[in-house]
């Protein structure tokens, strides 16, 4: 049985949403995937070490989905054997009033990885052609624009080609990206929130402003669509996983994310033959203690 995944979910060529399915159909189990992920998760680890101590690249991880999708779990299900020092985590809100008087980006350059690290941004720039692209008028607060109707085709093709020469430039400098969008069901949504609501200690995970974002699900997977379309590139590709299955899209998220690592081609400092002689001299010193 195959069991790495980190092709199959790769968006290559024109995108169509109804094409990637929601829900994972292959032969692996729920249990056979628990054991892989652990396996997996070492992998990880170890790289992730490997990335930190060559420190000449950079690692983004980008995840996109509807709410109940699964962003945080697959974080910390991931995420959660590696070396905190080497990992920052950055979740995107809505703007604060000093994020609106700079440009779209510039928030998201601030949260960058530095050499050597791995960032994670749950949320991101794509915000501004999702969720601003449904509810147009959000774009008012950047006050460069007077009216909703200054956002026209014209506009959404600028923001496209800043986002993909904001990653090129990334990708041109050292940073590897990785675009993770959680394809999750409708049917399924509805079901997590309403865990939400039933499970008390899921409770505070719920919120009231979700019903209406969740009424626009159609338009948020016309807008995916096309973002995707625009932004997949080498450099840069979309991966959509099928989230339905929590424990699937994490093994599949884990598999991409070592798959990028391991083709960085990454290689622990070099110790100079003075080094090696230093070494063996403070060897002796320890010994003879």
């Amino acid at each position: 049985m195959d069991t790495n995944f980190s092709d199959d979910f790769e968006v290559k060529g024109k995108f169509s949403i109804k094409k990637y399915s929601t829900k994972y159909e292959g032969k692996l189990t729920k249990d056979e995937g628990a054991q892989l992920l652990i396996q997996e998760k070492e992998k990880l680890r170890e790289l992730q070490e490997k990335l930190y101590a060559d420190g000449s690249k950079s690692l983004l991880v980008i995840l996109q989905a509807m709410d109940a999708a699964g962003k945080d779990s697959l974080i910390e299900h991931v995420f959660g054997g590696v070396n905190p020092q080497g990992c920052n985590v950055t979740s995107f809100k809505t703007p604060s009033s000093k994020e609106y008087s700079h440009d779209f980006l510039w928030r998201h350059y601030l949260a960058l990885p530095q050499k050597g690290m791995i960032g994670i941004f749950n949320r991101s720039h794509y915000e501004s052609v999702l969720v601003c692209k449904v509810h147009p008028e959000y774009n008012l607060s950047e006050k460069t624009w007077k009216s909703v109707k200054d956002f026209d085709d014209k506009f959404w093709k600028n923001r496209y080609e800043s986002i993909r020469n904001f990653e090129k430039h990334l990708s041109e400098n050292g940073t590897t990206i990785i675009k993770i969008f959680l394809n999750v069901s409708k049917e399924e949504q509805k079901k997590r929130l309403l865990d939400r609501i039933n499970e008390q200690d899921k409770n505070w995970k719920f919120s009231t402003a979700d019903l209406p974002e969740r009424a626009l699900f159609d338009q948020y997977m016309d807008c995916y669509q096309t973002a995707i379309n625009e932004t997949s590139e080498d450099y840069a590709p979309w991966y959509v996983l099928p989230a339905d299955n929590k424990w699937f899209a994490r093994v599949a998220a884990v598999q991409i994310i070592i798959d990028a690592l391991e083709k960085m081609n990454l290689k622990y400092p070099q110790v100079s033959e003075k080094e090696i002689l230093a070494l063996q001299e403070a060897k002796k010193t320890l010994e003879g203690e």
